[in-house]
Order: structure tokens, then sequence, then C-alpha cells
């Protein structure tokens, strides 16, 4: 498949058109709704395959972010061998009471996997808890990069972004649709 190809399925999949209030308070006349291409096995394992070459080399521990991280870290985890751990908005009260669910990350490097990047907001917010947890994390990678910065946000936190596809590329997408 084709990253133009990908770009046509993912928009195709998840698009949405109307009035949408985007997790930073913005409001957005179009939303990519993540869990129409999460729950689908046969191209979340196309976008698995996709974003492996974009995990950058050095990587011990794939970081899934609550929630849609989650799927993409495990099938990646699946796809690349590497280790994944599971990160929450906030410790839980309760059980282990940990922010990173699965194995030790204090000292280890971390690529963290999100769904849909708008401001990079919640993904500073928690590579900085992960900072303060002992792990090295430097690195993002998303699928839908959808900031009007290119990531800016990210950068000043010292955050490298890849991702699969922009904006851009979807509104390319949605274009040869309507041709």
């Amino acid at each position: 498949m084709t990253d133009a190809s990908l770009a046509d399925r993912l928009n195709a999949v998840a698009r949405l058109d109307g009035s949408f209030t985007l997790r930073s308070g913005a409001v957005s006349a179009t939303y990519f709704d993540k869990y129409r291409f999460e729950s689908d096995p046969a191209l979340l394992d196309e976008i698995a395959v996709a974003l492996a070459p974009l995990i950058p080399e050095g990587t011990e521990i794939l970081a899934g972010l609550e929630l849609g991280g989650v799927p993409i870290a495990t099938a990646l985890s699946l796809r690349t061998g590497l280790p994944a751990v599971f990160v929450r908005k906030q410790a839980k009260s309760y059980g282990t009471a940990k922010l990173a669910e699965g194995i030790e990350v204090v000292g280890r490097r971390l690529t963290i996997i999100e769904d849909v990047i708008t401001t990079g907001g919640q993904v500073v917010r928690s590579a900085m808890d992960l900072r303060e947890l002992g792990a090295q994390v430097e690195h993002v990678v998303c699928v839908i990069d959808r900031s009007a910065d290119g990531g800016a946000a990210l950068a000043d936190a010292g955050l490298a972004m890849r991702s699969l596809v922009t904006m851009a590329d979807l509104d390319t997408a949605e274009a040869r649709r309507r041709a």
C-alpha cells in the first residue's frame, strides 16, 4: 500500500465533518475518529507496518498514551518486537497506582506512540511525567499530525515528532475522494 492510498483509507474511514470540540477546546469542522481505524484489524496492521520504520533507532520501549495510543503501541509492539508500556493521563489511585503500566521505564529510552496530535498538550504532559519517572523521552510517533504549527509545543518540550500522515495529506485524500 502506498502512502497516498493509506492516507485515502484513513481519510475514508476516520474523517467526520460537522462541528466538533477537540481535546484542546478548539472547535473544528473536521474530526478524525481514531477508533474507526484502531478497531479495524486489517487497517491497524497496515498502520503498524507503515509506522514501524518511523520508530527511532535506540528505542527500547513503546509508550502508548491512554487511550488511543494503546492499540497502536500494541500493534507496533507485535510488529517490531519492542515491548510496550501503557501510559495513563494520571496514575490510578488503586492497585499498583502506576502511571506507566507494564515493564519498568527507569533509565530506558521510550518513544511515545499517539494516534492524533493537534496541539500536543497531552503528549507534552505525558512526556514530562515519564521523565519524572526516570525515563528518557525524546521522540513521538503518531498516525495523524493535524497540528497547525508542525508540533511546535512538542519541539519546545524537547520532543521530535514523526507522523504517518499530516492534515495536508488527509485534505489531499479528501480532494481525491470528491473528484
